[in-house]
């Protein structure tokens, strides 16, 4: 019972985020179904595990499509609360955030900004060519360094379609949007993989008093600092000194530095690092370079925009990118954050193998029919990453008492240790008769519950009231 509760309290910061209250008790609704919900098949899942009556499916699907959520409002409050609520990781006074794209498969031929994606992946389970999705997804590091977790603060579609023949934003640009609208007041440390290292996503960056920590790829170069002559010579002085090959420094192993790898997981592990401060032509600055040989997982070039970070920081920061792919793994199997489903009948079918949807070239009535659509899949997201962050605040905050109403058996239950997002999904599906029925109790969300119930399906929970 003290988890809803605690979940009530989270769901009910969030109010600010609605025009109407009824709107914010469908959003509690669909919280709750996030959170409890025993399978992936959209909507209706939610009236299953719930035991509503099957006349509120149709208010429900409208929720998601509704006028009265306040999006952006929503995203900002929920992004306050995890930096209330959440015990974030902190270096040098700066929150780490984790950011990485994702693809969804969606079959739906009526579904907006679906398009053929290209899938870069050594996975057997994985096909080069999809049709889907391609979100790009921002998280916060919490807990301890030996057991991180991601926090989901957002994620948005960020392609497939086109508002303008004029738009010329790329991922990158729109991902550096994307965390310029969390409004964050904490300084942060950024932590993508090499396909965001980029010169103008730095400086954007750096622009907002953030830093960036990143991979380069092996091919990569960058300049020594030029020599000054002692006489100034005709025309502009010299911007860089000699081109440096970063992977032919792996070639001298005598200037590489011994030291006892920080990465989790790693044990007492030696490995062999080398630091150079040099320019990075894209971004016109010095960076910071960490060239890294480790004996088992073989080398690796990172870079840091912060010249005062020191190396071994560095790798274990970088290390720490890994927890996103984890969260966005839960996400998608176990709490079911990208299954929605939603099709716009009056879209124009699409193609196997199509690409952008170009929407300037149609009427006003079917642009605003597609991008509501497209709004109704980023509320479904955000809604289910607010209920992912709740059951990662319940597995931080209340881990005994998670374990204590499992009820079930996993081989590897560690009770010291804050278990996944399955874990405190059963958990909650456990004791969810008991908020219905619950009388010392009384919150807006267990009164709306009550009153849907349906009684042909939830005799239990009807018997439980």
């Amino acid at each position: 019972m003290l988890l809803w509760r605690e979940a009530w309290k989270i769901i009910r910061a969030l109010r600010g985020g609605f025009e109407r209250r009824q709107t914010f008790l469908w959003f509690a609704v669909a919280v709750a179904g996030f959170c409890t919900r025993g399978d992936l098949a959209g909507v209706s899942s939610f009236i299953r595990c719930l035991g509503l009556g099957q006349r509120y499916y149709d208010p429900l699907v409208g929720f998601f499509g509704s006028r009265a959520i306040r999006l952006d409002r929503l995203t900002g409050l929920w992004v306050t609360l995890v930096t209330q609520l959440f015990p974030l990781i902190r270096m040098h006074g700066r929150v780490l955030l984790v950011a990485d794209g994702v693809k969804v498969p969606k079959e739906g031929r009526k579904m907006p900004g679906v398009k053929l994606l290209h899938q870069d992946s050594q996975s057997n389970s994985k096909a080069q060519y999809i049709m889907g999705h391609s979100i790009q997804a921002v998280s916060a590091l919490a807990g301890t360094e030996s057991h991180a977790l991601a926090v989901p603060l957002t994620a948005r579609i960020h392609e497939g379609i086109v508002r303008s023949n004029r738009c010329a934003r790329t991922l990158l640009d729109k991902l550096s949007h994307l965390m310029n609208a969390l409004c964050l007041t904490v300084p942060y440390y950024l932590i993508v993989d090499a396909y965001y290292a980029s010169g103008p996503f730095a400086l954007q960056c750096l622009t907002t008093n953030n830093h960036l920590i990143t991979r380069v790829r092996n091919n990569a170069v960058a300049f020594e600092k030029p020599i000054q002559q002692s006489k100034r010579a005709r025309g502009r002085p010299k911007l860089y000194g000699a081109k440096v090959f970063l992977r032919s420094l792996f070639d001298d192993p005598s200037v590489f530095t011994t030291a006892v790898s920080q990465v989790y997981n790693d044990g007492q592990q030696q490995i062999r690092y080398l630091v150079k401060d040099l320019h990075w032509k894209p971004a016109h600055r010095v960076m910071r370079f960490v060239l890294v040989r480790h004996p088992v997982r073989g080398m690796i070039i990172l870079m840091s925009t912060d010249l005062s970070l020191d190396a071994l920081d560095i790798i274990k920061l970088y290390s720490l990118r890994f927890k996103i792919e984890v969260g966005i793994k839960s996400a998608c199997h176990s709490v079911g954050v990208y299954s929605y489903h939603f099709w716009a009948a009056v879209m124009k079918r699409l193609k196997r193998g199509a690409g952008d949807q170009y929407l300037h070239r149609e009427s006003q009535q079917y642009r605003d029919a597609i991008l509501g659509k497209l709004a109704a899949y980023h509320a479904y997201i955000q809604t289910g990453i607010i209920a992912q962050g709740i059951l990662l605040y319940l597995a931080l905050a209340h881990t005994a008492l998670v374990w204590k109403c499992f009820g079930s058996w996993l081989r590897t239950i560690r009770p010291n240790v804050p278990p996944s997002e399955m874990v405190v999904m059963l958990a909650l599906r456990n004791t969810y008769p008991e908020f219905i029925s619950d009388a010392s109790y009384s919150s807006a969300l267990q009164k709306f519950l009550r009153e849907r119930l349906d009684p042909a399906r939830g005799k239990h929970l009807l018997l439980a009231a």
